[in-house]
Formats: C-alpha cells, sequence, structure tokens
C-alpha cells in the first residue's frame, strides 16, 4: 500500500478519463490519494472528486503560491471559509514560488504566513511548495515553526544544507516525487544523510512525470517509479520504502486508512 501525499487528479488535464486513473493508482498499490488544493476556482472539483472516493482520495485545502495576485486577499478569504467549515486533512498547497515571477513577492510572504498561522489554529499539517525561494519560506519559518507546526516540504529540489535545514525545525518531512528519477537533479546526494523516516512519496501529478514517463502526463499509478528510484538510492527492498513511507504520511497527515 502506497500513498501518494500530492496529486491534483481533479484538475482539467483528468477530465476525459479520471475514473481509470484514479482505479489504475488502486490496481498499481497506491491506494491512496492526497489532494492539494490550488486556488478558488479548483475547490469544487476538488472536493467532488475527494466524495466520489471517500476511501481513497482526500483533500487539502490552501492557495497555491502560482494563484497569489491582484485578488490574492479575496482569494484567501474564501480558502479560510472553506478551510474552517470542513475536515480537511492538511492546508495546502501553500508556500512561495520566484521562478516566474516576483511581481507579487510581498503578496506571496503575506499568504504563506496566514495560511501558517491557520494551519497553527486548526492543528493541520502544511504542504510547502518551494521553487526558488527556500530561503524566503526559511525566514517566515523561523519565526513561525513551533509545536503545533508539521508538514511537509513537497516536490523537493533542494541540497543537503537544505534538507538539514528542514529537518531542523522538527516537524517536517520531504516529499520526493518524478525529479528524483532524473539523472541530473543529483537527489541522491542531498539525501544521504536523511533517514527514511523523514520521506513520504508524492507525484506532482499531471506534472513532473518519472522516467520512464518523463514528458507525459503523470498520474499516480507511477509512483512506483519514484518508490523503486529511492530503493535503489538507499539500497533497501521496495518493500521497506511502502512501508516506511506509508507510515510517515500516516503519522504527519493524520489518517486513519
Amino acid at each position: 500500500m502506497f500513498i501518494d501525499t500530492h496529486t491534483h487528479l481533479f484538475v482539467d488535464a483528468f477530465d476525459e478519463d479520471r475514473d481509470q486513473v484514479v482505479q489504475r493508482a488502486i490496481e498499481n498499490g497506491v491506494e491512496f490519494c492526497l489532494l492539494p488544493n490550488i486556488d478558488t476556482t479548483t475547490i469544487a472539483s476538488m472536493d467532488e472528486l475527494a466524495a466520489k472516493y471517500p476511501e481513497n482520495c482526500f483533500a487539502m485545502m490552501g492557495l497555491h503560491p502560482g494563484s497569489v495576485a491582484e485578488d490574492w486577499e479575496a482569494q484567501l478569504e474564501a480558502i479560510r471559509e472553506h478551510l474552517f467549515s470542513k475536515p480537511y486533512i492538511a492546508v495546502g498547497e501553500i508556500g512561495m514560488d520566484l521562478y516566474w515571477d516576483k511581481t507579487h513577492l510581498e503578496a506571496q510572504r503575506k499568504a504563506f504566513r496566514m495560511q501558517v498561522r491557520w494551519a497553527k489554529e486548526l492543528k493541520l499539517p502544511i504542504v510547502i511548495h518551494a521553487r526558488e525561494a527556500f530561503q524566503e519560506i526559511y525566514d517566515i519559518l523561523d519565526e513561525e515553526n513551533d509545536d503545533d507546526l508539521t508538514g511537509v516540504f513537497h516536490c523537493f529540489t533542494g541540497t543537503e544544507k537544505d534538507a538539514e535545514k528542514i529537518l531542523s525545525y522538527g516537524g517536517f518531512k520531504i516529499g520526493l516525487g518524478g525529479v528524483l528519477t532524473y539523472k541530473n537533479a543529483k537527489l541522491d546526494e542531498a539525501l544521504k544523510n536523511v533517514s527514511l523516516d523523514h520521506l513520504v512519496l508524492e507525484t506532482d501529478s499531471p506534472y513532473l512525470s518519472p522516467v520512464p514517463h518523463r514528458g507525459k502526463r503523470n498520474e499516480s499509478a507511477y509512483l512506483l517509479h519514484v518508490a523503486e528510484k529511492l530503493a535503489d538510492i538507499y539500497s533497501v527492498p521496495l518493500k521497506e520504502i511502502e512501508e516506511r513511507t506509508t507510515q510517515n504520511a500516516k503519522e504527519l497527515f493524520n489518517i486513519c486508512i
């Protein structure tokens, strides 16, 4: 039993075959899919998928940094209303992304900090998107981190030093997806001092497909390729990767399955 801790199965890339994609995941042992929200336009489709597969799909609530624009305050107010009125498993996907555009840097900071505080209030983990913004995120976490804050840096692409910093917060895991299978990613070096106890698996589908599907639409069934690569890096049986990453995900997201 594997848990895909980060998959956007509710987006329009799956409109033609969503049910088949969910079934393929289950048939391949990826029995549980955690759904990070993007913005107010994706809430309905995400909630609908979670309601259709209540034993397999679990929704989060948050505002993705890529959706932080001129209307970010109105978006956040709507996000908050949903978050505080329904039983979501995490606050996510949140964070900062300075890869494409730094126009809304200050708004991204404020939105991230605000959602971190909501998570602490609700005692929910946060799911962090960090792209070209590790230091900016650390600056906020250095101030906000306490015993009530837990979470995961999803789609980790950092260095050994970044991994050390993330784990120093005490309540955080590192999420590994398709990038782990890319030759030039060098994530094996970044993970050389990281115990399996700190890792969870993800696909970030429909994005970042692992080898041998790189360049094509990603889906949760492909999580097995990530798990196999991790087993190779740590020189352990695939079964151990399955058991330990699943247990890590259960504990982090407080899901009884």
